[in-house]
Parts: C-alpha cells; sequence; structure tokens
C-alpha cells in the first residue's frame, strides 16, 4: 500500500475503477471478500500522530478547557493490528480504553505546510481505535508514552478510503459499542482542531512522510464517563463504525505483562 500511495494512490484507484465499471477485467482476478484476511491498511506506519482532546464534546463532558493548540502524542507503528485481530490487554495494565477515531493517511512529504493548502497532503481516511492505558497515563502524570504504546492496542481499517469518496470529513458519525453497549455516538463535526490545522501545526514539529498516520481524536463517551465504567476486559468484542469508512471489529484477549 505505502508504494501505492507514493506512486500516486489515487490516480491508481480511479483507474482500477473505471475497468471495474466497465467490466474490462479478467474473472480470475476476483476473489471473495470471504477467502481473504483484512489487513490494516498501512502495516507499519513510520509513525502515528495522536491529537489528544481534540472534540469539544468530549472536552465539555469532563468540564476541561479547551486546549490553545493542539496536544499530540507519538504511537508506534509496532503497536498496529488489523481488523479482527485481538487487542491484546496486558494483565498488569488497569483502566485500559478505547477511543473511536477519524484516521487521516498522509499521501505526500510534508514539512513546515501551511493550513491553507494542507488537505492536499491527505490520501484517504480510515477507521481506528486508539486503545490507550488511562491508568498508566494518570500514573505517568499525562505523559502519553507508555499508555499509547502497548502492543497489539491500534486498530486501523478495514479500508483506506480515498478523499475524492469523502465529500465531507467533518459530517462522519462514530460510533462504538462494546459486546452490544453502545458507549460512543458522536461526530466529526465536534473535533476542534481540523484536520488542515493538525497537519500543519504537526509539520511545524517533525516532517510528516507518506504512510504518516494522523489519529485525529475521539467524541464524548470515554470509559471513565459511563456507569458502570466502560474499561476494556479479555473476552470482550470491540466494534466501531465510522459511517462511509466501513466497520472494525477486535475481539480483546489477555496479553503478556507490560510493566515488568
Amino acid at each position: 500500500m505505502l508504494k501505492m500511495i507514493e506512486a500516486g494512490l489515487l490516480s491508481i484507484t480511479q483507474k482500477i475503477a473505471s475497468k471495474i465499471e466497465g467490466g474490462n477485467y479478467h474473472q480470475d482476478a476476483v476473489v471473495s471478500i470471504n477467502d481473504i484476511t483484512i489487513c490494516s491498511p498501512i502495516l507499519n506506519p513510520g509513525k502515528i500522530v495522536g491529537a489528544a482532546y481534540n472534540f469539544t464534546d468530549a472536552l465539555d463532558e469532563r468540564s476541561m478547557p479547551y486546549p490553545a493548540e493542539p496536544v499530540i502524542f507519538i504511537r508506534s507503528g509496532s503497536t498496529v493490528i488489523g481488523p479482527n485481530d485481538p487487542i491484546l490487554i496486558p494483565p498488569d495494565v488497569g483502566n485500559v480504553g478505547y477511543e473511536a477515531e477519524l484516521a487521516v493517511i498522509i499521501g505526500k512529504r510534508a514539512l513546515f505546510i501551511d493550513p491553507e493548502g494542507a488537505m492536499d497532503y491527505v490520501v484517504g481516511y480510515t477507521v481506528h481505535n486508539d486503545v490507550s492505558g488511562s491508568g498508566m497515563i494518570k500514573q505517568d502524570k499525562g505523559n502519553f508514552v507508555r499508555g499509547k504504546n502497548m502492543p497489539a492496542s491500534a486498530p486501523f481499517g478495514p479500508f483506506l478510503v480515498t478523499t475524492d469518496e469523502v465529500a465531507d470529513p467533518y459530517a462522519i458519525q462514530i460510533t462504538l459499542d462494546v459486546d452490544g453497549r453502545p458507549l460512543q455516538d458522536g461526530t466529526t463535526g465536534t473535533m476542534l482542531f481540523k484536520i488542515a490545522e493538525l497537519i500543519s501545526y504537526i509539520s511545524k514539529q517533525m516532517p510528516l512522510e507518506p504512510g504518516d498516520i494522523i489519529a485525529t481524536g475521539t467524541p464524548a463517551g470515554l470509559a471513565m464517563m459511563h456507569q458502570p465504567t466502560a474499561w476494556l476486559e479479555p473476552g470482550q468484542t470491540v466494534r466501531v463504525e465510522l459511517k462511509g469508512l466501513g466497520v472494525l471489529n477486535n475481539p480483546i484477549k489477555k496479553g503478556v505483562p507490560f510493566l515488568e
């Protein structure tokens, strides 16, 4: 996928779509979706840059002030898993939460980019669950490094939807449930710092490369805000849906100790 992004993914997908619509393809190329394993659209991104505290409804729910500028953190690409892959919860980490998010995939190198032209650097979008060790983040006085980098804690997928297929990235419904219990139901319309602002801000802190991912934040309904609380536990299944982008399902299993 990265090579396709670097070669011009939008042009490639448009050519493929044209062949399909015209019936100009060999039947041997048709494979049932039931016969394949769908992986994360980007298997090992160079980096994932997350935006914390970036949805106004989530901030309002917690009576938190709006940050004056984006609050970002870095997640390792090695934490990425795909649809139906198990999220691993370390037995020695408490209060592990979910965060349903719109993920933005970068299409070309971005460095010192102004907001006005920033959307030209987006190749597409995907669904993301930013699984977080909230207990560790609190213990580390707000430092995100450990809490955002547990193994197998960053599901993405099932699809990379190119920008031409998304009419308005701020009109996407975001829902999440655990074992059928609805926990998040919001919209990208409550994003505080919009995608162009995030790209511009991040590109002035570090270069963004093709295949890098920006996790744009999550709406209200975090685990600690529910009664009873909704921390993730082995044996559960998490379902995240972003309308028009797909459904991301992941079972939860017990992982190995993380703090030893």
